[in-house]
């Protein structure tokens, strides 16, 4: 019964690393796509658009105006 105990304290610590290491492989890509001057630019006004979209998307669904 005590491992089930030792095995429940160590379960967070696993949670975090396994969602950083997630985060960390799935943005390292647009990290690197985003040392070039003109690539921060476009992905900047991407960003923007899609924020946009969602907002205009939610208010509409939720009826906000």
């Amino acid at each position: 019964m005590s491992d089930f105990w030792v095995n429940l304290y160590k379960f967070p610590r696993f949670l975090i690393g396994a969602f950083l290491g997630f985060f960390l492989t799935t943005f390292q890509p647009i990290f690197k796509l985003l040392k070039n001057k003109k690539r921060v630019i476009v992905f900047n006004i991407i960003l923007v658009i899609i924020i946009g979209v969602c907002y205009k998307i939610l208010a509409k669904m939720i009826a906000i105006e």
